[in-house]
């Protein structure tokens, strides 16, 4: 028995930081170095370029003004233009790296997921629902770009800032510096909070969205099913159920945040009253200037915001911890069916001789622990011209035969020979392109008709594409759609009724011209002339 697919799975992953996970994702940014050099130096000159305007503030206030030197306050004025532009151009071209570098990230690791999908084998699929696959490629990998480009390079420049303003407040005046930092146990708690609060938030919200995901695919693959049994009403609502979930999930983190940023613009609102408090008590008594405590109170707001980023960034990397735990799950996972370190050739040309050998084989395992055997002991051979036909009752496993003859899973015991090789000797891609396949279930994909014939491989030819089509009598059907060969098919060539797709799948097969042909009650759904055309074609 397959094992089910359990959400809580998902639930499960997701921590605040993981230093392992961190180090793997950092890789990532190895081939583009050079780039986080040059973003990394960008932000710490636009950092430094939030200390100017503060800076030139004091000294107008404290010298050019008291001292009616008009030319110094045109000089400090056009200065803070200056900074002012220059910190824009710096901050455009930061941005433009950023992003650039989470896009190409983003590229190379969907390039990564999507070739581990391509070699993952059957038994991975069905425990996994194509949703939240899809869910990995996409919103997953998009949170580590939001990660890339918003979060590992840009945080540099919120702790330069932090750091430029700290050091030039405690130059300026230790004491209304020590004044203005009095609050920051407070920010910290509020931070603290805030994060543990998000963080599970968060988490509801990456489940959740998987959960939608997982649903709407199957609701929409099976939409045939739905609308035959009156399924409407019933799946309306269970969509309501998790779409309101989801929501919840969201509005919880809205709330958070709608909490958080107030409460730090209240403490940045009493580091201010502070500093003008103690500013002005010191101006009074002669310690300190106006333009100092003028350069503090922009300094002030100043050092609050970087807080505030960063506080957002870390909820920005905890949730790409849990998304780059799940992608790295899959990355991670073992690829059960590979080809042998040296494999053994197979004949050429293939004899077509086949042999089972005891084979005993289940698809997953029961609760109490033991193997639901589908496949026990069997064993038979086909000699080389041979056609044979199994039958048996539905479940007896005669489709089974056909996924481990070609590999798409593996015995648990036994050995199939193909011209007396062993498969699991030989390479899987010579293996399977000396078999052709034609199942029951035809897919089509959304292309036209040609490439549904040849799969894309620049080997087959129009003329091979056409002489397939003839010899099963597909070729009457491409003549009845507008475009011919070049129509598009729909979603699993919706476009087409169920003998039409297996008519085009039998022109596939014969396209490829493999040796060994293998019929899965591929004529179920063709009337009995188009049956023996296809049986003479396949002759």
């Amino acid at each position: 028995m397959i094992r089910q697919p359990d959400i809580r799975e998902e639930e499960a992953l997701g921590k605040a930081y993981d230093a392992r996970l961190m180090r793997r994702l950092l890789q990532y940014l190895a081939p583009y170095w050079w780039l986080v050099g040059l973003a990394v130096l960008i932000l710490a000159a636009a950092s430094a370029l939030e200390i100017v305007g503060p800076w030139l503030t004091m000294v107008a206030l404290d010298d050019a003004i008291p001292e009616g030197d008009g030319r110094l306050l045109s000089f400090l004025a056009m200065g803070y233009l200056g900074a002012i532009a220059f910190g824009f151009i710096l901050q455009y071209t930061q941005r433009i790296l950023t992003a650039w570098l989470g896009q190409r990230i983003m590229y190379d690791l969907r390039r990564e997921i999507f070739g581990k999908l391509q070699r993952l084998d059957l038994r991975y699929y069905d425990r996994n629902p194509v949703g939240r696959l899809i869910t990995r490629i996409t919103s997953d990998v998009e949170t580590l770009n939001e990660l890339f480009a918003a979060g590992i390079v840009t945080v540099f420049g919120d702790v330069f800032t932090l750091v430029f303003i700290i050091a030039v407040m405690l130059q300026m005046d230790l004491k209304l510096a020590l004044v203005a930092f009095s609050v920051l146990p407070f920010v910290a708690w509020t931070a603290f909070v805030f994060r543990a609060r998000v963080r599970d938030a968060y988490r509801d919200i990456r489940v959740r969205l998987a959960r939608i995901n997982s649903f709407l695919h199957e609701r929409f693959t099976g939409i045939r099913v739905v609308q035959l049994f009156n399924r409407e009403e019933q799946d309306a609502q269970e969509h309501h159920r998790v779409n309101v979930d989801y929501l919840e999930a969201h509005l919880r983190s809205i709330t958070y945040y709608a909490l958080f940023f107030p409460v730090i613009e209240l403490f940045t609102a009493i580091a201010l009253a502070l500093i003008i408090w103690s500013g002005g008590s010191s101006i009074l008594e002669g310690t300190v200037t106006l333009g100092v405590v003028a350069a503090f109170l922009q300094y002030a707001r100043r050092f609050f915001r970087p807080i505030q980023d960063l506080s957002e960034k870390y909820n920005l990397l905890q949730g790409a911890m849990a998304s780059s735990e799940r992608i790295f799950q899959l990355l991670d996972h073992e690829i059960e069916i590979v080809d042998p370190v040296t494999p053994t050739p197979l004949p050429t040309p293939t004899l077509g001789q086949i042999e089972f050998k005891d084979v005993w084989f289940a698809y997953g395992d029961t609760e109490e622990g033991e193997p639901d055997w589908v496949l026990k002991g069997v064993s038979f051979k086909v000699e080389s011209g041979e056609k044979i036909a199994i039958v048996g009752h539905t479940g007896a496993g005669k489709t089974t035969l056909n996924n481990l003859l070609m590999r798409f899973y593996e015995p648990q015991k036994g050995t199939i020979l193909l011209d007396g090789v062993p498969i699991r000797e030989a390479s899987i891609r010579e293996l399977r392109s000396r078999i052709g396949l034609v199942l029951q279930d035809v897919f089509l994909f959304s292309q036209d008709v040609a490439y549904n014939i040849r799969l894309g491989s620049k080997e087959i030819g129009e003329t091979q594409i056409k002489r397939a089509a003839q010899r099963v009598g597909a070729d009457r059907i491409v003549r009845t759609l507008p475009k011919g060969y070049d129509q598009p098919l729909g979603e699993r060539g919706s476009s087409l009724s169920v003998g039409e797709r297996q008519l085009l799948s039998f022109a596939r097969a014969l396209a490829f011209d493999p040796s060994i042909l293998i019929l899965d009650e591929a004529t179920s759904s063709v009337d009995s002339e188009i049956e023996a055309q296809i049986e003479e074609a396949t002759n």
